[in-house]
């Protein structure tokens, strides 16, 4: 079993997307000398930004969950969330959009969605309370003892709070999201409303355990905010405490092997932009790339803890299409942030996760997701103009193509999944002079996520999150072969998205210190 280096002087990171750039602060606060890598001309990884004609676009996260998750992570640094960004509280939180009926606002308050759950569905009001109720359990349950932690010891597991709990865990890991929540409400917009979060797991619904119900409490209880700037500006924020903290952050800088001298990882091997290579020296190395891609094309095959067998059996989760739209002239039809949904919407899941299906030739799913930022940024389009971006789950597949976001062209097979997409939302949301009112558009594909970041499978969100790919059994942050070898990112444990990226760089920092404890580290504030 691996152990890591006490005291280390220096150390590189591995990607300077939002797990690397925390994984930096944190370790410049720690007194060590950080360089961040990054293969790409900019920082945020996948959540990046892309300008064109005087619309900016975030290209990755937009929904802002899990408030405080970022709230603990800048207080480490003696810091408020409103020192570091703008917060805009969204009402409502999002706005439905049912196939062939009404849309539905869905409230920003418990207390109104629980009335709108009554109103739709009588009898269902108390009853989504409960669900709440239970979700907020989950929720302070996981904080405690499943994330903010390196699972070193099973102390965590037997915790008197855990046991308490053992036949209500067992039953939520044990069945499905999607069944128990269809277990509870018959109308199939309440059903999708609370088990379309699945999705922000990169999971199918169905397969997704009903543990995770949990995500309920981040998006109708905490309440959906959106960050003044986006997720651009979240990640500036997170390279400002980086950079405050030492960090030497070089972009355009591709890491190509990392060099290993028994047990020990003695240094990176890049190569820049400019062609010229070289071998940066380091006491620590933390990857937050992709765990296959470090694994299988940065290790020596003798150093690997996960070779290609153990990822042939794993889920590598959804990819999506990415369309982004500049609109001329304004579109009242849509809020903040809204959700397409099919009625069927197995067969959507079923065609992003088990391939080709019939009703779904386009290999892409019609419960969509499309967000209009400048709704509340105006600094995301020009004036009288609206920004738009749509996400499209499809399968993990690199062959489905590339999009046109970093190229002069699209493949043939995204051109025509937005396309479709473009078509949907003007029929679905009332819009029917959408696709002529679009000045600029821009996509990206699969092949986009398999080759500029290098993502299993071309995956756009991370490995799925079912029951054999969660908490302990998700991975390791740390190699078992080199002692000084560490993980961070949506790729390994706790999972995926922008907040589980922040505590998995806390996870380094434990690792560090030796901390086997399962809560958070100590705030500065």
């Amino acid at each position: 079993m691996s152990t890591t280096p006490a005291n280390p002087r220096t150390a590189i990171v591995i990607g300077a997307g939002a797990a690397g750039l925390a994984t930096a602060a944190l370790l410049g606060r720690e007194g060590i000398d950080v360089t961040v890598i990054d293969r790409i001309d900019e920082i945020g990884g996948r959540s990046g930004e892309l300008t064109v004609d005087g619309f900016r676009f975030d290209t990755g996260p937009s929904w802002y969950l899990m408030p405080d998750a970022f709230d603990h992570f800048f207080a480490l640094f003696g810091k408020r969330t409103s020192d570091m960004l703008e917060l805009v509280d969204l009402s409502p939180a999002y706005r439905l959009f049912p196939e062939k009926q009404e849309l539905i606002d869905v409230p920003s308050s418990p207390a109104d969605t629980i009335s709108l759950f009554e109103s739709i569905e009588p009898g269902t009001g108390e009853k989504l309370r409960d669900y709440l109720a239970s979700a907020g359990e989950t929720y302070e349950l996981a904080l405690k003892y499943f994330l903010y932690t390196t699972f070193s010891t099973p102390a965590g597991f037997i915790a008197p709070e855990i046991r308490t709990n053992y036949r209500k865990l067992v039953r939520l890991l044990g069945e499905g999201l999607e069944g128990f929540v269809d277990k509870q409400f018959a109308d199939v917009r309440l059903r999708q409303m609370l088990a379309y979060p699945a999705v922000f797991l990169s999971s199918h619904p169905a397969r997704t355990p009903a543990l995770y119900h949990l995500l309920s409490h981040t998006d109708l209880v905490q309440g959906v905010k959106y960050p003044l700037g986006g997720f651009a500006a979240v990640m500036r924020a997170f390279e400002s405490l980086a950079c405050e903290h030492g960090a030497d952050i070089q972009l355009s800088t591709e890491a190509t092997a990392i060099h290993v001298d028994g047990r020990r990882a003695t240094g990176v091997s890049v190569r820049r932009s400019d062609g010229t290579a070289e071998e940066l020296a380091a006491d620590l190395v933390v990857s937050t790339a992709d765990l296959k891609f470090t694994e299988t094309r940065l290790l020596p095959r003798s150093k690997r803890t996960y070779d290609e067998r153990y990822f042939a059996a794993r889920n590598p989760g959804l990819s999506c299409v990415l369309l982004m739209c500049g609109v001329d002239g304004e579109l009242p039809q849509l809020a903040h942030h809204n959700l397409l949904f099919s009625k069927n919407w197995n067969v959507d899941f079923d065609a992003v996760f088990d391939g080709p299906h019939a009703a779904r030739p386009l290999d892409a799913s019609q419960s969509i997701y499309v967000s209009k930022p400048s709704a509340t940024d105006s600094s995301t389009a020009p004036a009288g103009c609206e920004n738009l971006f749509v996400l499209i789950p499809t399968p993990s597949a690199p062959d489905l193509g590339h999009g046109d976001a970093y190229r002069e062209k699209a493949s043939p097979r995204v051109d025509a999944i937005a396309d479709a997409a473009i078509a949907q939302i003007a029929e679905w949301c009332a819009i029917p002079d959408l696709e002529s009112r679009i000045c600029v558009r821009r996509t990206l594909g699969p092949a986009d996520f398999a080759e500029r970041y290098h993502s299993w499978s071309g995956g756009a969100i991370g490995p799925a999150h079912t029951l054999k790919q969660s908490a302990f059994l998700r991975g390791r942050n740390a190699s078992r072969k080199i002692d000084n070898l560490l993980y961070a990112g949506a790729t390994t444990l706790p999972g995926v998205g922008v907040p589980m990226c922040l505590i998995s760089a806390e996870n380094v920092i434990k690792r560090l210190r030796g901390d086997m404890s399962s809560g958070p580290l100590p705030e500065d504030i």
